[in-house]
């Protein structure tokens, strides 16, 4: 009997159109490939599209060990919007702006660059004491949110058609880009939703049909070279540092015939982070 889980290892970035939550996305794939263990990493908003990487069975176990920073956004941000959400489910109230010098405004934009502190949305996924933050919020209760740091690597104006900026931004990995159009409708002295949000790259993710990809050419972990028996590792025996080129603390891979290892040397010691994952030919 052939084993599925096998046969269908597979890394690929998928384009989830607007509308519909990741998991409702996620359902349309492995119904599309006919698959039953699947997954995706780093949750998109129902209102916006883009790119959202996807993994089909044992590949499932590796997107905390991708490299996927920095990501790529194009947001439009309605200046004058009010919205708790920060986006353009729950717009409550507009008020008319006056246009915005432009010279003014990417120089605000501008001056983004680079780490910034900020509070997550109040509707987001942040966990409060066992609870979502986006629970807790639609149940009217009070909560506090710890700023978080994010750091802006470019941010640029695309186009400014009043009162609807379009801006594209890279950010680093957990950035939240809702906040980013409210930090920077507050420092153009108003008020402001998204009401369009694109990904377009995670790391050197990006769409190109539904291609399937070699993990090895994503992955953030250094390679490592085991001298003794590889058996040792298929087996999962204990292994000695001395048996490694490189001895140093850190996180590392391992490949030989077509299976990859992924372990972790801490204080002269050895602990097997994932073990015997087959990598499929891409």
């Amino acid at each position: 009997m052939k084993n599925t889980n096998l046969i269908n290892n597979r890394l690929f970035v998928g384009y989830k159109e607007k509308g519909i939550t990741s998991n409702f996305f996620l359902k349309k794939i492995k119904r599309k490939y006919s698959v039953k263990k699947a997954g995706y990493s780093g949750t998109l908003d129902p209102f916006a599209d883009g790119v959202l990487i996807l993994a089909f069975g044992q590949y499932t176990k590796l997107f905390n060990y991708l490299s996927k920073s920095p990501k790529t956004y194009q947001a439009t941000l309605h200046l004058g919007a009010y919205s708790p959400t920060l986006d353009n489910e729950q717009i409550e109230k507009i008020d008319e702006i006056e246009k915005i010098d432009i010279n003014f405004l990417e120089k605000t934009l501008q001056n983004l660059k680079g780490e910034i502190k900020y509070l997550p949305p109040k509707y987001s996924a942040k966990n409060i004491n066992g609870k979502r933050a986006y629970e807790l919020a639609r149940d009217g209760k009070e909560f506090e949110l710890k700023k978080i740091k994010s750091t802006i690597f470019d941010i640029k104006l695309i186009d400014y058609m009043h009162p609807f900026i379009k801006f594209e931004i890279t950010i680093s990995e957990g950035g939240y880009i809702r906040s980013m159009g409210e930090i920077i409708a507050n420092k153009l002295g108003t008020v402001g939703a998204l009401v369009a949000l694109t990904r377009t790259k995670e790391g050197k993710f990006y769409f190109n049909n539904e291609k399937s990809l070699n993990p090895l050419d994503f992955l953030k972990t250094k390679e490592n070279f085991y001298t003794g028996s590889y058996e040792d590792i298929l087996l999962g025996r204990k292994l000695d540092t001395n048996s490694f080129k490189n001895k140093n603390d850190g996180i590392y891979h391992l490949t030989k015939d077509n299976f990859l290892t992924i372990i972790e040397i801490k204080n002269s010691e050895i602990k097997y982070k994932l073990n015997r994952i087959r990598m499929q030919g891409c």
